[in-house]
C-alpha cells in the first residue's frame, strides 16, 4: 500500500476475556488462567488484523487494564482520588493518586510486545501512555520527603526506558497516546498545562537519537471512552500548534468525528515541517455505523489536497477500547471499520496513480 494506514492500539476485548476479567475480580480465575485467555485474544486479533491484509498489527492492548493506568498495575502507594475526567455523556473516569515516592512502573509495554512478536513475523506497533498523563498522578499538595520535581525525574527515566525497551524489542512504531493534550485546554484554556505537558514529553523523546524518534509517534484525540468524548468541544487550533513542538516523526490526528475537517486540515498544514508523516483519522470509533470504502477514500483525497502523499498516511480517530470494561462496540463491528478503512485507504491511493 502506497498510502501507509495504522490502527491505532485498543480493540473490544473479546466476550471469554471479558469473562474472565469478571471471574478474575472475583477471585474465582488465577492470574495465569486470566493470563492464558489473554493470549488467546491477543492471538486472534493478530491474525484477524493479518486477514484483513493490515501491513501494520497491534494486540489490541488485551492484556491492558486500560491504555492509561497499566503501568500502575500492582503498584503500592496510590490513593483514591485523583484526578477526575469528566465525559461528555456524563460518565467519569478517575485517576488514581501517588501518595509515596520512588516512583516506578510496575508493567512495561514492552511485555506486550514481545508477547505479541512472539506470535506474528508481521511489524507490530506498541501504544504506549505518555509521561504527560502519568503526571496527572501527583497530588496537588505535594508528598513529603519526594518532590514534585524527583517525581517528575522519576518518570522520565521510567518513559524512557519503557520507549527504549519497545524498540529494542523490535517495534515497528512505538506511539505515545496524549488525549489528555486536548483535554488539558479544557481544564486550563491558558495553554499553561499543555505546555507543561509538551515540555515533559519533549525531555523524554529528547534522549533518542534521531533515526529512533522517526520510528516514534504521538496520537491525540478528545477521548473515546463508551461512544463518549471528553473534549471534542475544545477547538483543535489551541491544541495543533504546540502538538507538533514534539519531536516526534509520525503523529496520529483524529479528524473522521470533527465537524469540519477541511478547517482542520488547513491548520495541519499550516504546522506541516519536512521529515514527517501525519496520519489522519479516517474511521470514528464512536459512530456506530460502519464507513463505506467509499466515504474512507473521500476523506483520504480531502487530506491530501492538504498534506502531501508522501508524508500522509491513514488511521482510526482513536483505539475503540481504552478501558478493558468498555463494551459499547462490539469486537466484529471495530473490525468491520478496520476494514474500510483498509479498503478505502487503497482506494485512495489508486485515484492517486500511486
Amino acid at each position: 500500500m502506497s498510502i501507509p494506514s495504522e490502527p491505532i492500539g485498543s480493540l473490544p476485548r473479546s466476550p471469554a476475556l471479558q469473562l474472565a476479567l469478571t471471574e478474575h475480580a472475583a477471585g474465582r480465575l488465577s492470574d495465569a488462567e486470566l493470563a492464558g485467555v489473554q493470549g488467546e485474544a491477543v492471538a486472534d486479533t493478530l491474525d484477524r488484523l493479518d486477514k484483513l491484509g493490515s501491513q501494520v498489527l497491534v494486540d489490541g492492548d488485551q492484556g491492558k487494564p486500560s491504555s492509561l493506568t497499566y503501568p500502575l498495575t500492582g503498584l503500592a502507594g496510590l490513593g483514591t482520588d485523583g484526578v477526575t475526567i469528566p465525559f461528555a455523556d456524563g460518565h467519569t473516569r478517575q485517576l488514581p493518586v501517588l501518595t509515596g515516592g520512588p516512583f516506578r512502573y510496575q508493567v512495561r509495554a514492552e511485555t506486550y510486545l514481545r508477547a505479541a512478536r512472539a506470535r506474528t513475523g508481521l511489524p507490530v506497533k506498541q501504544s504506549v501512555v505518555a509521561p504527560s498523563a502519568l503526571s496527572l498522578l501527583y497530588p496537588p499538595d505535594g508528598i513529603d520527603g519526594y518532590s514534585r520535581e524527583a517525581f517528575l525525574g522519576d518518570l522520565a527515566d521510567e518513559a524512557e526506558a519503557e520507549i527504549r525497551g519497545c524498540l529494542d524489542a523490535g517495534a515497528h512504531r512505538v506511539q505515545l497516546d496524549f488525549t489528555e493534550g486536548r483535554l488539558s485546554l479544557k481544564l486550563d484554556p491558558s495553554g499553561g498545562v499543555l505546555d507543561d505537558f509538551v515540555a515533559l514529553n519533549n525531555k523524554v523523546l529528547g534522549r533518542f537519537t534521531e533515526d529512533e524518534r522517526a520510528r516514534l509517534g504521538v496520537h491525540t484525540d478528545p477521548g473515546a471512552d463508551d461512544d463518549s468524548t471528553h473534549s471534542l468541544d475544545v477547538d483543535y487550533a489551541g491544541l495543533l500548534p504546540r502538538l507538533f513542538r514534539l519531536t516526534v516523526g509520525n503523529f496520529y490526528l483524529q479528524l473522521a468525528g470533527e465537524p469540519d475537517r477541511e478547517r482542520v486540515l488547513r491548520m495541519i498544514a499550516d504546522q506541516l515541517r519536512p521529515g514527517i508523516r501525519v496520519f489522519v483519522g479516517v474511521i470514528d470509533p464512536i459512530d456506530p455505523r460502519v464507513e463505506t470504502p467509499e466515504e474512507v477514500r473521500d476523506r483520504v483525497l480531502e487530506a491530501a489536497r492538504h498534506i502531501p502523499v508522501d508524508q500522509l498516511g491513514t488511521c482510526d480517530d482513536a483505539g475503540f477500547a481504552p478501558f478493558a470494561d468498555d463494551t459499547s462496540t462490539s469486537r466484529d463491528l471495530a473490525f468491520a471499520k478496520i476494514d474500510a478503512r483498509l479498503r478505502g485507504t487503497e482506494l485512495a491511493a489508486e485515484a492517486l496513480g500511486l
